[in-house]
């Protein structure tokens, strides 16, 4: 008997659409065809894509759950109509690092799939559904605009229409100051029409990738930004490079670890501009010579009556 769709997931029938999740993005890293060495890697992935597809979308999990308590009932209508997933890869070379930033996870099934709907004499035409994709780009993209070429499978009909995957490189233009999480239309770049209908969309949604030094809320920026104890100090100005360009700043006199400063209408040139904000983060110098250890002890001296814990 072959595994069911909870099965090939590693779940339970109750498993919440968080760990369906959770448990999908585990295994789609190991079985990639992109990432992994594993021999039956796309067939596994192909399983996956259909197995999430399903579970995650209320109704087909509905008719799935009942198809699985009534099995001599009506048939589900298993891997042609539950859905399949894209999967991106750079063209150009940008740093689309990591499984997570060049997967995207197509919305709806791929219409059924069946060769008995496809180029029948008299038949309507039918378009192709919508697909959506997530891809994340770095940061100083919102900040000047870019064009991204990825290469993507599908799955489209043969003359005889069975299902087939077939890789396709596209383009997608970039504007400068798009909001993080907006989806841009490809149109007619998603699924295959049906007897002469025309393809349906495909939407790319866009995210900004975060690191330990950048994160995005919206249309704001935050960037951590490295200062010295002395520079937290006596309050001195420094030369910061952001993605909005290389800035002076003014520390303040007294300054602590972790303390932020606006810069305003310098995050994300939105039509309503988010702000920068920088986060101090003071760094230790090491004391690797005999005249920095002296200093360090000199510096103790100075500060003999500062008590940085409770007594």
């Amino acid at each position: 008997m072959s595994k069911n769709y909870y099965q090939i997931l590693g779940l339970a029938r109750d498993a919440t659409p968080e760990q369906i999740k959770k448990a999908y993005r585990k295994l789609a890293r190991k079985y990639h065809p992109d990432v992994s060495k594993e021999v039956d890697a796309e067939a596994q992935m192909q399983s996956l894509n259909v197995a999430y597809d399903t579970l995650m979308d209320a109704e087909k999990k509905q008719d799935y759950d009942f198809s699985l308590d009534h099995p001599q009932g009506a048939g589900f209508s298993g891997q042609s109509g539950a859905g399949f997933a894209g999967q991106y890869t750079s063209a150009t070379g940008s740093d689309f690092s990591g499984f997570e930033d060049l997967f995207g996870r197509f919305g709806a099934g791929f219409g059924g799939g069946s060769a008995n709907r496809f180029n029948q004499q008299g038949a309507r035409p039918l378009r192709g559904e919508d697909q959506h994709a997530r891809i994340e780009v770095d940061i100083h993209v919102a900040y000047q605009g870019d064009t991204q070429q990825f290469s993507l499978q599908i799955p489209s009909y043969t003359a005889l229409g069975e299902v087939e995957i077939q890789r396709k490189t596209l383009q997608v233009k970039i504007p400068k100051g798009i909001p993080n999480g907006q989806q841009i239309r490809l149109a007619h770049q998603g699924q295959q029409g049906l007897n002469g209908g025309t393809a349906g969309d495909l939407y790319i949604e866009i995210h900004y990738r975060e690191t330990d030094q950048i994160r995005v809320e919206g249309a704001d920026v935050y960037l951590k930004v490295n200062v010295t104890p002395w520079e937290l100090a006596l309050g001195q100005k420094i030369a910061v490079n952001t993605p909005a360009g290389k800035v002076q700043v003014s520390v303040p006199k007294g300054g602590q670890s972790g303390q932020q400063l606006r810069l305003k209408d310098k995050g994300i040139p939105a039509k309503t501009p988010g702000h920068l904000f920088l986060n101090l983060n003071m760094v230790i110098p090491p004391a690797d010579s005999a005249a920095q250890q002296q200093a360090y002890q000199d510096l103790a001296q100075q500060f003999s009556d500062f008590q940085p814990r409770e007594k």
